[in-house]
């Protein structure tokens, strides 16, 4: 295991008990979502120098998911059943350039797209509904990074859906519908493949292929509970590399006080592999509180994360 040390850190709500609940790479900087119902912008090198700015989201209870779109806009939801789209390099309200509200309330851990089926540049509209494509809570939405027109959904009935959005007909939309069997925390595509990851609530992770008529919409790789693979006690989620190749996977242990980052990639075999002998560790991590995201910034070698003890860390190779 090779080791990064936590070299700058910015805590939010001194005095008050706040989750930072998400953290993205924007055009702007690094920008995070917490439950003091905040949006914040942070310079990725000077952490510990406090917020560039920070907007009340006004997201009825609380603001729960963050979506990045192109340069320095990004998306916030809400309890409210609101999405909202920011400019990050703008100041003060201004920032809030645009707003939607929907006919569902965003609950905790519902997802939004980073390129979801309205014009932002247009009248607040939607482009698409769909009525009655889960029967649960809907916790994840993402489109392909390569073929836009395809859009995944993950829910607590265990299914994870993909759709083309050009189908006008509801009845038709849904393309595959792959059957997790558990909760869906997170899901998303593995671009530019046609593969689709899932891992649920309680840690069990697999693989499905749009690509392939599957029985019952089972996995094509089954990696079952992570906890047992990794010896670890959460997943906090997968993020597809940008150029493409694979994934990076983080996972938790709030007993060992450690996070760390599992590089996820097809071996010789072209099987999906997890490299547990070649993991980056956060020791420490955020004590014993639980790290709820992770991003990277590469050019740099800079890793962020962000936890249930309220602190965003900046990792990287010590001296």
């Amino acid at each position: 295991m090779y080791t990064l040390a936590n070299l700058e850190s910015h805590r939010f709500g001194r005095g008050e008990s706040v989750y930072v609940t998400e953290i993205a790479r924007t055009g702007a900087g690094l920008a995070a979502i917490s439950t003091d119902n905040a949006l914040t912008l942070l310079d990725p090198a000077r952490l510990s120098a406090g917020p560039i700015s920070t907007w009340q989201t006004a997201h009825g209870a609380s603001v729960t998911a963050l979506r990045v779109l192109d340069g320095g806009l990004a998306c916030t939801a809400g309890e409210d059943g609101t999405v909202a789209v920011w400019d990050l390099k703008m100041k003060g309200a201004s920032a809030k350039v645009a707003q939607f509200k929907g006919e569902l309330h965003f609950k905790k851990g519902m997802g939004i797209c980073e390129a979801n089926e309205k014009d932002v540049g247009a009248a607040p509209t939607a482009k698409a509904h769909y009525q009655d494509v889960h029967s649960d809570d809907v916790t994840e939405l993402a489109f392909h990074g390569t073929q836009p027109a395809l859009l995944l959904s993950g829910s607590t009935d265990g299914l994870v859906s993909v759709y083309d959005t050009r189908i006008a007909d509801e009845d038709e939309v849904t393309i595959q519908t792959f059957n997790h069997g558990a909760s869906v925390h997170h899901a998303a595509f593995l671009a530019p493949s046609s593969e689709v990851f899932a891992i649920s609530h309680d840690e069990r992770f697999a693989l499905y292929d749009v690509a392939e008529e599957t029985l019952d919409g089972n996995a094509t790789q089954d990696f079952g509970d992570l906890r047992a693979v990794l010896g670890c006690q959460y997943v906090a989620n997968v993020t597809p590399k940008m150029d493409g190749v694979g994934a990076v996977m983080g996972a938790g242990s709030q007993d060992k006080q450690m996070f760390q980052l599992y590089f996820l990639a097809k071996n010789a075999e072209q099987k999906w592999a997890l490299d547990t002998a070649n993991s980056v560790g956060l020791p420490g991590a955020h004590g014993e509180e639980i790290v709820r995201s992770f991003c990277f910034f590469d050019e740099e070698q800079v890793v962020f994360t962000a936890g249930e003890d309220g602190c965003v860390r900046g990792w990287r190779a010590g001296n």
